[in-house]
């Protein structure tokens, strides 16, 4: 059967909406779920209520699909045929259904709802509500207001208020009650400890969290730059920018420049995000614009705008220590004599002599051993690294072999100078070894004539000490001897971790396999990192990189200098 169905409702303005649509089927449904033909959205009603199929002669027969029955023509009933040209009408809760023939023939079943206002539509749906239990919707509306207001508002305010002096935190006696009721998300994990003590931060109510409550508990941090000098290199704010922060300072909001405008909390659980590279380029792409006398170059991405890596060296014997750019052919005076290339290679007498001690020739972690964290690597020690192949035995007594102790000079001096008055055996008895040991044999290394040590010749170019050190010419002694300076750092502003980069080789980064002479940089320049390193949005970089990666925001001393990425990254391996 062909049924057209016609809903009829109104819009607040009491305007009549009327919309139609045709149903075709051998049975249809009414109820209150969305599936049935006709939808009727009222508790008084069931899921599927009514069934109606066609009859005799034209008729519609509606039947009760459940217990409860229905209302036709204002009887209650539980079955009823309907004679479309006569009419008739099915009430259901606060539902008219009404039935009639048109004259082309088509049944038509008309919706309407009974109007709220009537005392029948009241009456018949109070059983159904909470309205004749409860105040009116304006009353219930001001009511929950208020209940709000005084929970999450008044309470934690008067708590805080009337709190005493030294109340404690989190929900010990004296703590503010209901603050939590205003957190916007989880601190990070390094504020975790501060979950449940609001106050901790937001010292004053409805007051930012100001800088001076933030060092409280990070002491010692650097300072980016003298604050006047920052404040002169910062853009100044136009447009909209501007007006945001009129804005945020008529709320006290503190800034710019103030702790929270990088480090923003309730994010999320998780380490807080190191700074985008767009805030560095706000103030470093145009630096120079408005700092004329700055020495900083202008850096705006790693791939596309950075200034040349610069190194604190010594750029020669006797010069003064200085930040110098790295180039192909830069020195750094160490006060060694240290030919890496001669210890690196693989054929010579160098490499002979390493087989024959140690069964393998030398290679870079031979000498340099990583620290603890990887980031660095350990100063290298005469007495480990060195002395396997460069004696400091100067005598033997009995079956003791007497050695120099190495740095102390002192006591240098004193050893040779013994040594010196005392009688000795000849080095060397005239007998040459024979065999595969002999000269021209395969195991034969000839590297100098032995020669006894004494004080006069020690610091001479084949002396003991004057194979690897320089004479200080602007000390007194027999053994004035240059100091040596193993670099813990050469950038000074900037950071690098070996341990992040165990994938590659020394040698990737460090020409030493090449370089005959201990003064020279082996730094790699700015283009060698771009190889692998480029900006924070670069999408053909293998590793992108935002300036927080090598660069700290507070410059400090010692291992506490790490960018925040990486200090996190070792506490999470453990080092």
């Amino acid at each position: 059967m062909n049924i057209l169905i016609r809903s009829v409702d109104f819009t607040s303005g009491g305007r009549e909406i009327v919309r139609e649509r045709e149903v075709a089927a051998d049975t249809l449904t009414i109820g209150r779920a969305s599936e049935n033909s006709i939808h009727l959205p009222d508790l008084a009603v069931e899921q599927q209520h009514i069934f109606i199929t066609q009859g005799m002669e034209g008729t519609l027969e509606a039947r009760a699909a459940g217990t409860l029955g229905f209302a036709y023509d204002g009887v209650n009933t539980d079955h009823a045929v309907i004679d479309p040209a006569k009419g008739g009408e099915i009430g259901l809760g606060s539902y008219r259904l009404q039935f009639a023939r048109e004259d082309d023939g088509r049944v038509v079943i008309t919706q309407r709802k009974a109007e709220a206002e009537t005392g029948e539509a009241r009456d018949r749906l109070a059983g159904f509500g909470l309205s004749g239990a409860l105040p009116g919707k304006r009353v219930m509306a001001w009511a929950g207001a208020l209940a709000v207001l005084i929970a999450f508002l008044a309470v934690p305010i008067f708590t805080h208020l009337t709190r005493p002096v030294d109340g404690e935190p989190g929900d010990g006696p004296g703590a503010v009650m209901m603050d939590a009721s205003w957190s916007t998300g989880p601190l990070s994990s390094v504020h975790h400890g501060l979950e449940d003590s609001c106050e901790s931060c937001h010292v004053e109510p409805f007051v930012a969290v100001r800088d001076e409550t933030c060092v409280t508990c990070h002491e010692g941090l650097g300072d980016h730059a003298e604050p006047r000098r920052l404040v002169a290199g910062m853009p100044e704010f136009s447009g909209g920018e501007a007006v945001l922060w009129d804005i945020a300072q008529a709320f006290n909001k503190p800034g710019p420049g103030a702790c929270t405008d990088c480090h923003t909390e309730h994010e999320g659980a998780g380490r807080m995000e190191p700074t985008s590279e767009q805030f560095c380029a706000d103030c470093h792409d145009t630096l120079d614009a408005r700092l004329t006398d700055t020495a900083l170059g202008n850096a705006r991405d790693f791939g596309t705008l950075h200034p040349q890596f610069q190194a604190l060296v010594r750029p020669a014997r006797g010069a003064e220590e200085d930040r110098v750019e790295i180039s192909a052919n830069q020195s750094d005076f160490n006060g060694l004599k240290f030919p890496h290339d001669m210890h690196l290679s693989t054929t010579n007498g160098v490499a002979r002599m390493a087989t024959r001690l140690g069964g393998e020739v030398l290679d870079c972690a031979s000498c340099h051993t990583p620290t603890a964290d990887g980031v660095r690597f350990m100063p290298v020690d005469m007495e480990s690294s060195c002395e396997s192949c460069h004696s400091l035995v100067y005598d033997q007594v009995g079956s003791t072999f007497r050695s120099l102790s190495h740095g102390d000079l002192d006591q240098v001096e004193a050893d040779l100078r013994a040594a010196d008055r005392a009688p000795r055996r000849p080095v060397a008895s005239g007998r040459l070894r024979p065999g595969q040991y002999a000269q021209g044999g395969i195991y034969y290394g000839n590297f100098s004539r032995v020669s006894v040590p004494n004080l006069g010749n020690a610091l001479s170019d084949g002396g003991l000490c004057g194979e690897c050190h320089y004479r200080d010419t602007s000390a007194s002694g027999a053994l004035a001897v240059h100091p040596v300076t193993q670099r813990e750092r050469y950038f000074q502003h900037g950071w690098f971790d070996h341990d992040a980069h165990t994938q590659e080789t020394c040698v990737s980064c460090h020409a030493a396999d090449t370089s005959d002479a201990a003064s020279d940089l082996l730094l790699p320049d700015l283009e060698s990192c771009r190889d692998c390193h480029l900006g924070e949005t670069a999408l053909e970089a293998d590793v992108p990189s935002s300036c927080a990666m090598c660069h700290s925001y507070h410059p400090r001393d010692g291992a506490a200098a790490a960018p925040p990425q990486v200090a996190a990254r070792r506490r999470e391996d453990g080092g």
